[in-house]
């Protein structure tokens, strides 16, 4: 499988994984992060222009897809119930989904962002357990609670680069 920036005609594809990650989302008793129809298409074609949207493909086939930001997250300026680790630069990763006809998404995602950056933030819906394993199990900390723009809360975790 490899890694790529999404391109626009990437866009169709995309929208149908969305779709699919959010009823998973709903099967595993997680109806609220997503609800019906986030996220919208204007928002993925904004982070396709803005070149933040990658692809994890198997051959032709996009089995996966996720955003990547260096840089502030503006959500993430204001943590209750615990803090961020550090303030060193960090990278952010949102909207991940799949397919869901492929093994270990989560890992080649979270791989590609740390080679990237050693500071890796990533929020997710108190009802998304599937998600909340995945981090844990991959080494991100639970921190605290942030608020997404729309002011529902997330649990927000972080992995940091390991100082010898």
């Amino acid at each position: 499988m490899e890694i790529r920036r999404a391109a626009v005609k990437d866009l169709a594809e995309i929208l149908a994984i969305y779709q699919l990650a959010r009823e998973e989302m709903r099967r595993f008793g997680n109806p609220c992060q997503w609800g019906e129809s986030y996220p919208p298409p204007e928002l993925v074609e904004q982070d396709i222009a803005e070149g933040n949207t990658y692809v994890i493909t198997d051959g032709s086939e996009i089995a996966a897809v996720f955003v990547f930001q260096l840089g502030e997250e503006p959500t993430y300026q204001k943590i209750e119930d615990g803090a961020w680790p550090n303030q060193e630069p960090y990278g952010t990763i949102h909207r991940l989904a799949s397919s869901g006809r492929r093994q270990g998404i989560f890992g080649l995602c979270t791989g590609f962002c740390e080679t990237r950056i050693k500071n890796i933030r990533a929020d997710t819906h108190a009802c998304n357990r599937k998600m909340q394993h995945l981090l844990e199990r991959n080494g991100y900390v639970a921190c605290g609670r942030i608020y997404v723009a729309d002011g529902s809360p997330r649990i927000a975790y972080q992995k940091e680069e390991r100082r010898i």
